[in-house]
Formats: structure tokens, sequence, C-alpha cells
């Protein structure tokens, strides 16, 4: 499932830079590109100040509190000085921006990461979400169908699928 581009591959970038922690450039700019960003090119220095971003991002994440979230999140836009304008750049079609083309990467990743969670909280804040799986924390936008994904992969929910069994035989 795929919600506005910011609640979309906004969001998405935004779990990928806070699963990605401490990166090379290279890495992370890959690893953004991979989920729909189209910045190819950080230094060493824009990949720290994401990584320090990305441990701001995380409390979205992990909070379980609608309110709580909502003010992490306004927290957020506020720093990173989101200011939404239409833009028009590369062939593309008008779409939304929330910070100029002009601006330095990380405050692209910013307004860009905080924009699509801010979207998605108000869209179906249900679907941002941790991974179940005791001692995982990878953090994810569910786009299953159903938006009742609990864990951050199938190979985290076999897991826990498969202890819980060996748990049940056992007794």
């Amino acid at each position: 499932m795929d919600f506005n581009p910011y609640g979309g591959a906004a969001a998405r970038v935004a779990a990928a830079v806070v699963n990605a922690g401490r990166v090379p450039a290279a890495d992370l700019a890959a690893i953004m590109s991979g989920e729909g960003s189209s910045l190819t090119a950080l230094t060493e220095q824009d990949a720290a100040c994401v990584a320090d971003w990305a441990q701001r991002l995380r409390p979205v994440f992990t909070e379980t509190d609608l309110h709580t979230r909502v003010e992490l999140l306004n927290t957020l836009l506020a720093d990173s000085a989101c200011r939404p304008y239409i833009s028009r750049h590369d062939g593309k079609p008008p779409h939304l921006h929330y910070a100029g083309e002009g601006e330095d990467p990380v405050r692209r990743i910013q307004a860009y990461t905080v924009g699509g969670l801010a979207h998605l909280l108000c869209e179906d804040p249900d679907r941002i979400g941790v991974c179940l799986r005791q001692g995982c924390g990878v953090v994810f936008v569910d786009t299953s169908r159903n938006g009742r994904r609990r864990y951050c992969s199938t190979r985290c929910a076999t897991r826990v699928h498969v202890a819980e069994h060996r748990e049940r035989q056992r007794r």
C-alpha cells in the first residue's frame, strides 16, 4: 500500500535512515536511494548529521502513545524548518517539497523524512512501527494491505512463531 509521496517513500526513507545508524556516506546514499530518495551523493559530514537526525526520528517509531508521537513530530517539523512549496524539476510533474532545492542535503533529508512521517501519522498512525521480536529494534513503515504488520521481516516473524511453537511443544 502506498500513501502519498511523502507518507510513502519519505516515510520509508525515514525508517531506512533510522535503521542504518552510522554508515559511510556512500552506503547511506545507496540505502536512501533504494527507498526512493533522489539524493545520490552525501559527504561524510552529511552522513554524520543524518545519523544524528535518525536518532531523533527513532522515538516516532517506538512511541506508542499518539499524543506523544504528535508532539515529537511537531518538534521535528519545527526543527527542520519545513516550508511546503510546489516543485517542478527533472521533467517531473508538480509535486510537494518541504525544503528548497538549493538547501543543503541534510536539511532536505530532514524535511523529507519528517514530512513523510507527519503525513503518515495523520493518515494512519498504526502503520509506523518497530519490530516486536525481542532484541530486534528495526523500525518499519507498514505497507501491507491489511496494515497489521508487527515484525520488520518475515524472518523475524518466523523466529518468534517457531520459538512460540517450540515452547508449546515443551510444555
